[in-house]
């Protein structure tokens, strides 16, 4: 009997061990620029093309503490990857999105650079975020609106959402323009990046970063937004213009 348990054991760890091995490793692993809070404990999770992410829990919420950078949703088929347009740089100019509605990505300024896809992951656009096939990793979501009320009335602890975007942003000046210096900077380890494409704005670094949800209303998506100017607001937003997503873990039933 110990002999057929330890046989089971055995299989059960070599199967493990075949499962690893044909898992897609992503190269944009460990090229991140971003500053993460070193005083906190973070875990991990992969999803479908290998990308390796950092996550934290803020609450009784788990959040990725990257955003993500996945081509692909969790049944394997692939989102389309569009091209920004030189002169409106808007992902409602590509023949893709004005024929379809689907979801797709595109990378900042069309780069190919590793170490800043891995740093500020990709732009998504609103189809992506909505897709039944799911674009977050196994056991994640993207969050909806009432996931991001509850992270920001956390952090703000039913105050400022000037301390709650403190909170989130990353410390120092490295990716962010005149970010101040504060001790509530990123102590909650989200460590918010900006980065963001909209339909009618030009994409720039260091201004704010927008993240989609998958809560509609009034015909449009819900965003939530990290200023510059040190504070957060949630907003409506079109399908078509493409931002960085954060997901959010499932809770377990």
């Amino acid at each position: 009997m110990k002999a057929k348990i330890l046989s089971f054991a055995l299989l059960l760890v070599i199967a493990a061990c075949e499962k690893e091995e044909n898992m897609p490793y992503s190269p944009l692993n460990e090229r991140t620029t971003a500053q993460f809070n070193p005083m906190k404990n973070y875990g991990m999770v992969t999803d479908i093309d290998g990308n390796i992410y950092k996550t934290i829990i803020i609450g009784d919420q788990e959040w990725m503490a990257e955003n993500l950078r996945v081509t692909r949703y969790q049944n394997g088929d692939s989102l389309v990857h569009t091209r920004i347009t030189p002169t409106s740089r808007d992902f409602g100019d590509t023949n893709y999105l004005d024929k379809f509605d689907c979801g797709a990505y595109c990378s900042y300024n069309d780069t190919e650079n590793l170490d800043t896809i891995a740093t500020y992951g990709l732009l998504y656009n609103g189809y992506a975020a909505l897709d039944e096939r799911n674009i977050a990793p196994k056991g994640w979501r993207v969050p909806n609106n009432n996931d991001w009320k509850k992270l920001l009335n956390y952090l703000s602890d039913h105050g400022s959402d000037s301390i709650a975007s403190l909170k989130l942003k990353e410390k120092g000046n490295l990716h962010w323009e005149d970010n101040i210096d504060s001790p509530f900077l990123n102590i909650s380890g989200f460590t918010a990046l900006p980065s963001k494409l909209s339909q009618v704005e030009q994409m720039a670094y260091g201004e704010s970063a927008i993240f989609w949800s998958t809560t509609k209303a009034n015909g449009r998506l819900v965003t939530f937004n990290i200023y510059n100017s040190n504070r957060t607001c949630i907003e409506l937003s079109e399908d078509i213009s493409g931002y960085n997503i954060r997901c959010i873990k499932n809770k377990k039933q």
